[in-house]
């Protein structure tokens, strides 16, 4: 039986980073691997990396092809996290060698590329059929960078002051 394959791939336009990059991301996440590299040459952009790889399993593309595309907030990877080790572990490496915290769980690593490191529950916390328990949650979540899942839980079921 032929595999399926994926339909929509993301593709990162990098500077001259594309190897780089996807040998960092590679090194974080799990199921993770570099699939394949060529090199195009002769191109307006002269020699261009392109490089293909997997991050949890999901096929991306990345390039190396010049400075003329920068990445924005526009765009960003969401990374599903269980427990707060998991946004420890995620937040600490995406950020090192200098990526920076944003705030509301955003951060840009060091390429530039936004993410947003989140807990799996806040779809459950923020879509909660009591407005006031979304809005509680809402108003910890403006508070924070990296996020903390017992704060918002604190705040979704009691609303305190003092959470965390």
């Amino acid at each position: 039986m032929a595999s399926i394959q994926q339909k929509i791939v993301p593709h990162l336009w990098f500077d001259k980073e594309a190897r780089e990059a996807t040998e960092f991301y590679v090194s974080i996440f799990e199921r993770s691997r570099i699939t394949n590299i060529n090199i195009i040459h002769d191109t307006p952009s002269g020699a261009v990396e392109i490089v293909s790889f997997e991050l949890c399993g999901q096929e991306f593309m990345a390039f190396s092809a010049g400075p003329l595309f920068k990445f924005n907030e526009a765009i960003s990877f969401i990374v599903k996290c269980d427990t707060q080790e998991e946004i420890d572990y995620y937040w600490d490496r995406l950020t090192s060698g200098g990526g920076q915290e944003v705030e509301c769980g955003w951060l840009k690593d060091k390429y530039g590329l936004s993410w947003q490191i989140v807990p799996r529950i806040m779809g459950d916390l923020l879509g909660d059929s009591d407005p006031v328990k979304a809005a509680r949650v809402t108003q910890a979540l403006l508070k924070m960078r990296k996020l903390d899942i017992s704060v918002l839980q604190c705040a979704f079921e009691g609303g305190k002051e003092n959470c965390g």
